[in-house]
């Protein structure tokens, strides 16, 4: 199932490069940069061209998702998940395409052991936890990050043809895979000092990954609010004043993890809720430099990691799959 689910993530990203390769011929904008998805949900029939086109930038309509909905029926045999009048924001989207996948259960089990825990889980945790280890969202690669949406904006129709049309390319493993994480979604009992930095990562569920992002809003040098991996840690231990953050020096993923002395370095199968962690091709007793620490996360448990990363900010089991893979060590701040 890991092998399964890498391979998926390894498609998304190549996914992005192309998109991001095709710029110099092809406009890349809010109404065209998914123009083969938007071509597969019309001849799914999951949407409708509008007059004049496709026309991505305009706001999904709850009519438009509600069609979108009695179509996937039809080819899943599923009952339609009801989409009332209300605005579709980019997470009430999230929770309705939850609901028509079957998956509402194993969304309550994320956003109940989150709650829990003491983690104070905004409303839509379990099922941006869901969306995304499915893969559903797409990240807008430099320099495109100004098409991205937060959580809260009115999804447009190109955002929702692209989930809805990942969706379509599922066979039946993806439902099982999610359940499994959810079973395995345990979390422990958490200090005061642990419980704050970790209430601060869940609260950024589903902001997206910007490249050198370190805030929720545009800021000098960063053109939308979000957060690259590194600046997630930055801002949840170092820009939200958090005394225990002092210690951590570097911006980088590198940088924080060579920092530190390799004695203090920690394994996969000591990791304690709010380490660091850290991936890449380093060996346990590797110099960390740039190229061998590429990635970086914050432990929930010894078993997850709540990340900036393809899917924006999100949960991705720590036991299995790239992050495990790919683990080279982790640092403890509290």
């Amino acid at each position: 199932m890991g092998r399964t689910l890498r391979h998926s993530l390894i498609a998304l990203a190549a996914t992005a490069a192309a998109l991001s390769s095709a710029a110099p011929a092809m406009a890349i904008s809010k109404a065209s940069w998914d123009r083969k998805q938007q071509s597969q949900v019309v001849r799914a029939h999951l949407m409708q061209k509008l007059p004049g086109g496709f026309h991505g930038e305009q706001p999904l309509t709850s009519g438009q998702l509600t069609q979108a909905f009695a179509a996937l029926s039809a080819r899943t045999g599923t009952p339609a998940a009801n989409v009332s009048s209300a605005p579709l924001s980019v997470t009430r989207f999230d929770a309705l395409l939850t609901q028509q996948l079957g998956l509402t259960e194993e969304a309550n089990t994320f956003q109940i052991e989150a709650q829990r825990a003491g983690l104070e889980p905004p409303a839509y945790f379990g099922t941006e936890v869901v969306t995304r280890l499915l893969g559903l969202h797409f990240n807008h690669p430099f320099p495109h990050e100004e098409l991205e949406l937060y959580p809260w904006e009115t999804i447009t129709r190109a955002e929702a043809a692209y989930s809805l049309a990942q969706v379509l390319q599922q066979n039946g493993w993806q439902n099982q895979y999610v359940g499994e994480v959810a079973s395995h979604f345990q979390l422990p009992e958490y200090t005061q000092s642990q419980l704050a930095p970790l209430r601060l990562a869940v609260s950024k569920i589903g902001m997206p990954y910007i490249w050198g992002g370190e805030t929720d809003g545009p800021s000098y040098g960063q053109i939308h609010g979000g957060y690259d991996c590194s600046g997630f840690a930055w801002r949840v231990y170092k820009l939200s004043g958090n005394p225990l953050g002092v210690a951590i020096k570097g911006r980088t993923a590198a940088q924080q993890a060579g920092e530190i002395p390799k004695s203090q370095r920690i394994r996969e199968d000591d990791v304690q809720p709010g380490d660091l962690l850290f991936f890449g091709t380093a060996k346990f007793k590797s110099r960390a430099t740039e190229a061998n620490v590429t990635h970086e996360g914050i432990a929930p448990s010894k078993d997850f990691a709540i990340h900036s990363s393809s899917q924006g900010v999100y949960v991705l089991p720590l036991y299995e799959g790239w992050l495990h893979s790919s683990f080279t060590w982790a640092r403890n701040v509290l």
